[in-house]
């Protein structure tokens, strides 16, 4: 790792404002810091010559003082962010060689504001999964080693791409997305700060679609200042996505740094969960009593309906994907499978394409919609939600300021552990993170600490709709009182 490379986004841009370096220089630093790091499996797609030709524009933008936000910096994209002219498949085969002749609102907003784009970032299959495992192109390394062995161990999911190289500093930042979890529990197993923002805060279009419903893009950086300039820059309104809001983004760096002084944290009885590590619940307590010496006060909440979050989120996730991923039929674009008609086609198409991860939610969906199926599931799930949404209002009106939870029950795990499990298994790391997707709440994961084995471990605040800007503020005292670091850089040498 060069210096270059360890420096955050708000020092890099201060340093490129300096001429301290130039902007080509960070990025070549970046680019041999990826080739250095492929071992990780985090990128699946460089794009070098395109990231030397944005970043000398950057240089010349800064020269003639009209530099922007993110002038200079080099950010990773994770795959499922159509990018224009570039590798855009969403780690699935069934999308193989698909190259989109449009650009994602959020990376033209990242490229208007002056970043640098590095790559496409590894990704579970349609971001589908808890691991980074299901992908097309293998799974993603965590640069995280256990203190009692060199076991490869998983970076979280879905968007454990993003989370790996922001980790392990082979981008200043990264692009994620989040339907159950999949920013803030990888941003969790990696040491890094993930935002999941209000739904509607950011623009879904020309994102790749799991659950409409419930997804909703953030960034993964490595401090909470660095991801709140990204999600700056990122969010916005879009007329092309009806679902997102017309609600000024405020200046969410401003936050940083405020008192904590009187704010209402609540801590909810509900996420005490049976089986839960004894290192997770110490973390917990350790990061009220940081909110309290800060000047918090800590509140008992319930959330009563929590318990249902997870059998209804897993109703209502693959019910949406069965019919957004209906449109890949090998027919307009992506892989193509012949067969003897049109129908056949279609099967063997997608038979091919589809990984069994992103098989199995397709067909769970189908069922739950089904006919005779449909009032008993997704229905009853639908009214879940909207009880699980009115838990959080009624807290929120109490005068809760934030809620304080874990983010994930356990520290990374082995890269194929789960391979006997059942798929329940994997599906309960997101216990903690999906109630915030139903209710379309915005979260953020920040480090608190190391477990017993030396791994990383997270802690989530939760907060009131569009008020990300408290979280920004609530998360810069726990990541002040958990001090700084960083992973052993076991996968090479240079760069």
């Amino acid at each position: 790792m060069t210096d270059l490379t360890a420096l955050t986004i708000a020092e890099a841009r201060d340093g490129l404002d300096r001429k301290a370096f130039s902007a080509v220089e960070l990025t070549d630093a970046y680019l041999s810091a990826m080739e250095a790091g492929r071992k990780l499996n985090a990128y699946i797609a460089e794009t070098p010559d395109k990231a030397r030709e944005m970043a000398a524009r950057s240089d010349d933008r800064i020269a003639s003082g009209e530099a922007g936000p993110l002038e200079g910096i080099p950010l990773g994209i994770k795959d499922l962010f159509c990018t224009q002219g570039v590798h855009s498949q969403a780690c699935s085969r069934v999308l193989d060689g698909f190259k989109p002749t449009y650009e994602s609102t959020i990376t033209a907003n990242l490229w208007a504001d002056g970043a640098v784009m590095l790559g496409k970032l590894n990704m579970d299959e349609f971001a589908m999964g808890s691991s980074n495992e299901t992908s097309c192109y293998g799974p993603v390394i965590n640069p995280w080693r256990s203190d009692s062995g060199n076991a490869d161990l998983v970076p979280g999911g879905s968007s454990g791409g993003s989370a790996a190289a922001v980790a392990a500093f082979l981008c200043a930042g990264a692009t994620a997305t989040d339907t159950g979890g999949s920013i803030r529990q990888p941003a969790a197993l990696t040491g890094t700060v993930g935002v999941k923002p209000t739904y509607g805060r950011c623009s879904r279009w020309g994102v790749v679609a799991f659950a409409s419903s419930l997804d909703q893009a953030g960034p993964i950086a490595r401090s909470v200042e660095d991801a709140a300039i990204l999600l700056k820059s990122m969010a916005s309104v879009d007329p092309k996505d009806t679902t997102s809001v017309d609600i000024e983004v405020p200046d969410y760096r401003a936050a940083i740094g405020r008192s904590v002084k009187g704010m209402k944290i609540g801590i909810p009885k509900e996420y005490r969960i049976d089986g839960m590590p004894d290192e997770i619940e110490t973390m917990w307590q350790r990061g009220a009593d940081w909110m309290r010496e800060a000047g918090a006060e800590l509140v008992e909440i319930s959330l009563p309906h929590t318990k249902y979050a997870l059998p209804a989120y897993y109703i209502v996730a693959p019910a949406e994907a069965s019919s957004n991923l209906a449109r890949y039929d090998g027919v307009r674009y992506g892989l193509r499978v012949e067969g003897d008609d049109v129908v056949d086609m279609y099967e063997q198409s997608r038979a091919a394409g589809f990984g069994p991860e992103v098989k199995r939610r397709v067909l769970i969906g189908t069922y739950v919609l089904s006919a005779g199926y449909y009032d008993a599931y997704y229905l009853q799930a639908q009214k879940v939600r909207t009880l699980i949404k009115r838990d959080f209002e009624t807290v929120f009106a109490d005068g809760i300021d934030a809620i304080l939870t874990p983010a994930t029950p356990s520290a990374a795990f082995g890269v194929a552990s789960m391979a006997t499990a059942s798929p329940i298994e994997m599906y309960l790391q997101d216990v903690f993170t999906v109630t915030v997707n139903m209710a379309g709440l915005p979260g953020i994961s920040v480090p608190a600490g190391l477990s017993a084995d030396g791994l990383p471990l997270g802690l989530q605040l939760i907060g009131r709709p569009f008020d990300e800007a408290t979280l920004f503020q609530a998360g810069r005292v726990i990541e002040q009182a958990a001090g700084s670091f960083a992973p052993n850089r076991w996968w090479g040498v240079g760069g």
